[in-house]
């Protein structure tokens, strides 16, 4: 290789502003979004984690409290009827359309366990909406963007072609900025993708557990109000 094509190869700045900068217009955009995407996506991932285990502190600690043997009636009480924690809300629901469910005279109107039970699953999905909330988002990058970054690559190439052929040069010199340029779409794709999918994966594998962990207390609150019913 001549010396003097691998001396103006060397001077060649190839950081990451220096590449952004010499990409043509269409390749910067691919990587602005790229890089939003990604910076977005660890925006979700970070609250996710954080919701998620103060979902499961809020759980336990409610879990504890309800089965620490206090009257349901008096924990409704303190609990409320418009509660913050997910659990809470859930417990909520049932105790409001069972004390609902009573007539005047002190009797149950008939049909009360179906509408208990339904209080509680409407309660359980908008919890589960709220946990899933933003997971679609890394499912997206984690699918488009790789997809992306290549197109920025192919659009990259092309130009350097166009450029070989316009200066009817092939040195290093000429052929490794824009080569450099259009991998570095592809690189920020991947990027961006990686933990994305990683992070899905987990985030709705935790989502799913919080989500049973409800279904799991509204079955046993409502076969704890069953034998009252019952009774």
């Amino acid at each position: 290789m001549n010396s003097d094509t691998l001396a103006l190869a060397q001077e060649i700045d190839f950081s990451f502003p220096a590449l952004f900068l010499r990409a043509t217009l269409m390749v910067k955009l691919v990587m602005a979004l790229l890089i939003i995407a990604s910076f977005w996506s660890w925006a979700i991932i970070v609250t996710k984690l954080i919701a998620y285990r103060r979902a499961r502190g809020e759980a336990g600690g409610f879990d504890r409290a309800f089965w620490s043997g206090e009257p349901l009636d008096e924990l409704f009480e303190q609990v409320g009827p418009a509660p913050k924690g997910a659990s809470q809300k859930v417990f909520a629901a049932g105790m409001l359309e069972w004390r609902r469910s009573h007539r005047d005279d002190g009797g149950l109107i008939a049909g009360a366990q179906a509408r208990i039970d339904r209080s509680m699953d409407v309660a359980i999905a908008k919890q589960a909406e709220g946990l899933n909330k933003g997971l679609s988002f890394l499912a997206t990058v984690a699918s488009t963007a790789p997809f992306v970054g290549l197109f920025g690559t192919v659009w990259g190439i092309m130009n350097t072609f166009m450029e070989i052929a316009q200066q009817q040069n092939t040195n290093l010199a000429v052929v490794a900025p824009g080569i450099a340029e259009a991998l570095m779409a592809t690189g920020l794709g991947l990027l961006a993708a990686i933990p994305a999918l990683v992070f899905y994966n987990k985030l709705s594998s935790d989502s799913d557990q919080i989500a049973a962990g409800y279904e799991a207390f509204a079955d046993e609150f409502a076969t704890i109000l069953s034998r009252q019913l019952d009774s």
